[in-house]
């Protein structure tokens, strides 16, 4: 199943064009096709150009690269997520650092059944990384955000209600602290996972 669905997955280049052009026409993906979400999905444009431009691979993320075996990493996600736009570019950017490893993308709201294998708490968090080799035996998995940022999350969630952070100061605060890792925190996990 993971073999097939990374067949028929995007590549990083058609999934860029998908969210530029989601973004140039004033929709997203989904049925949820209200202002909240076209909004989300056109400042995720600006996240990933941003995040883009400013990941750099460590000496030691390149090392580990260079030592992983041939495999496909395929990503499960959706244009209007805020955590992919912080995580999936850090990805590819690692992918292009290393010719054995392929980057697939997958729209989570197209494969549920797929996505519903890889749950987080029970939930379709995103994005979801399943890595596997060539034969479709599963390496590991990833997501759906770096362990600091599911920890500010987390405690939110384990608040009192009254005392929670509201959605968007939740965003903003997870954001804030996607910024100043600056990819950091991908590249260790997944150093750590290749090993």
């Amino acid at each position: 199943m993971l073999l097939q669905g990374a067949k028929s997955a995007m590549g990083h280049t058609d999934y860029r064009q998908l969210l530029a052009t989601l973004v140039a026409e004033g929709r997203t993906t989904g049925p949820d096709q209200s202002e909240e979400m076209v909004a989300y999905t056109k400042l995720n444009l600006a996240r990933t150009n941003r995040v883009e431009k400013t990941v750099k691979p460590a000496p030691e993320t390149l090392a580990a690269l260079k030592a992983a075996p041939a495999m496909t990493w395929l990503v499960i996600t959706e244009p209007w997520c805020g955590d992919s736009s912080q995580v999936v570019p850090v990805l590819q950017i690692l992918a292009e650092a290393a010719p054995q490893i392929e980057l697939r993308i997958l729209l989570r709201d197209d494969n549920l059944e797929l996505m519903d294998r890889y749950l987080t708490g029970g939930a379709r968090g995103i994005p979801k990384l399943i890595a596997f080799n060539g034969e479709g035996q599963e390496l590991f998995t990833y997501g759906p955000r770096p362990a600091t940022a599911q920890a500010i999350v987390m405690d939110n969630k384990a608040l009192p209600a009254e005392k929670q952070l509201d959605k968007e100061d939740l965003y903003a605060k997870v954001h804030a602290w996607y910024a100043a890792d600056k990819g950091q925190a991908v590249q260790q996990e997944i150093v750590a996972l290749l090993k």
